[in-house]
């Protein structure tokens, strides 16, 4: 089960003029990126502990422990190269090549714009593609390796809410046993591996396959057959995952490390103002709290950080207002505060964008050159 597709410098099919997509940043949209980065503190400092009935809650961060708090901040940034080693270990192969420092510039544009506009993390997919795009890479293999970065990413997620759910459930690891938050998510996380495998079964040349009968049933059968090219493409990505997980590629564990920080910041956040609950209570807590992303909230407000709560709440948290603060210390760290650096990659990534364009410019001019010598002296 292989699927590898030619990741090639395709000059001739990079679009120079395609603009960037979802955010049209400029200093002023720059400072209202950072007021909404302020509002959202201030919302989860003041707002929600008072809707919440917590008055009192934040007066505990003046007896959290710095040290953990420092803790938590180093293993948000361990988190973020666990990603940038994911995006390195699916991207970067077959022929194409970023640098490290270009990687790193697309995948924190790409999160600053998961964080602003969430829906599950469709504004930092589309400018994730759009970066690639200008980089050279041809548009299937966009599609496919995005999947595969997809499928490897949410793979981990899965596979942990299954170990957990029944791990919790069946005893075999100390927390609650309650199957709304244990044996449910961990069905659920079954099902959609098996929706996976079975994808992957369509053939990824689909669309090919179909061009009889595109040709002989007009253009509903035309059609049929571009929408054909969605399923190959997860057909594609799901094997390309499969390969590299067979292979031992360092994507995968890039994945495992984007996750494991990702939830050691929340473990830190609770050691900080208090005793932590049991590790597979806190990783189910997370990814339970997670699905709330889905909602298309700005930066997921309100929506991660109450599923959170309300998850380990369920999971018999014994100080509610510990909870709020360690999940809210979370937040923080994790997710909005990375914000920042996020909107200076956006430009910096503008920059090497305009460098990649001149750089095709150039080779352009030197093989017309070139050409020019050769018909002179023939």
């Amino acid at each position: 089960m292989t699927a590898e597709p030619a990741l090639v410098d395709e000059e001739e099919e990079v679009d120079d003029d395609e603009e960037m997509p979802l955010i049209k940043v400029t200093r002023r949209t720059l400072f209202l990126m950072a007021l909404f980065v302020v509002l959202c503190i201030v919302f989860l400092t003041a707002v929600l502990p008072q809707l919440a009935g917590l008055g009192d809650t934040w007066k505990q961060v003046k007896d959290g422990d710095p040290l953990w708090l420092i803790v938590a901040g180093v293993f948000t940034a361990l988190s973020f190269a666990g990603y940038v080693v994911l995006f390195q270990g699916v991207y970067v192969r077959g022929g194409f090549r970023l640098t490290a420092v270009e990687s790193y510039q697309i995948t924190m544009a790409g999160l600053a714009a998961t964080r602003v506009f969430a829906a599950g993390g469709a504004g930092g997919i589309a400018l994730t593609a759009w970066a690639l795009r200008r980089a050279g890479m041809p548009k299937r293999a966009v599609a496919d390796q995005t999947l595969a970065f997809l499928v490897l990413t949410y793979g981990v997620y899965m596979a942990a809410v299954v170990v957990g759910g029944f791990g919790l459930y069946f005893g075999i690891l100390p927390g609650s046993q309650d199957w709304a938050i244990t044996l449910l998510p961990a069905i659920i996380g079954i099902v959609a591996f098996a929706i996976a495998l079975l994808a992957s079964l369509t053939p990824t040349d689909l669309q090919r396959r179909l061009d009889g009968y595109a040709h002989r049933h007009g253009r509903w059968a035309k059609w049929a057959q571009r929408a054909a090219n969605l399923p190959a493409a997860i057909s594609s990505g799901i094997r390309i995952s499969v390969s590299l997980v067979r292979a031992g590629d360092p994507a995968l564990a890039g994945s495992i490390a984007y996750w494991g920080f990702n939830i050691a910041v929340l473990w830190a956040s609770f050691r900080a103002f208090g005793e932590a609950p049991p590790w597979a209570v806190i990783v189910m807590g997370y990814f339970v709290g997670m699905l709330a992303n889905l909602l298309p909230l700005p930066g997921g407000v309100g929506g991660v950080d109450g599923g959170m709560i309300g998850a380990f709440v369920a999971f018999g948290g014994e100080s509610k207002d510990s909870i709020v603060v360690a999940v809210l210390t979370y937040r923080l760290f994790a997710f909005y505060l990375p914000t920042i650096p996020g909107a200076i990659a956006y430009f910096q990534l503008r920059r090497t964008v305009a460098r990649w364009k001149d750089e095709r410019l150039a080779r352009r001019n030197a093989r017309a050159a070139v050409g020019t010598i050769q018909s002179e002296a023939t």
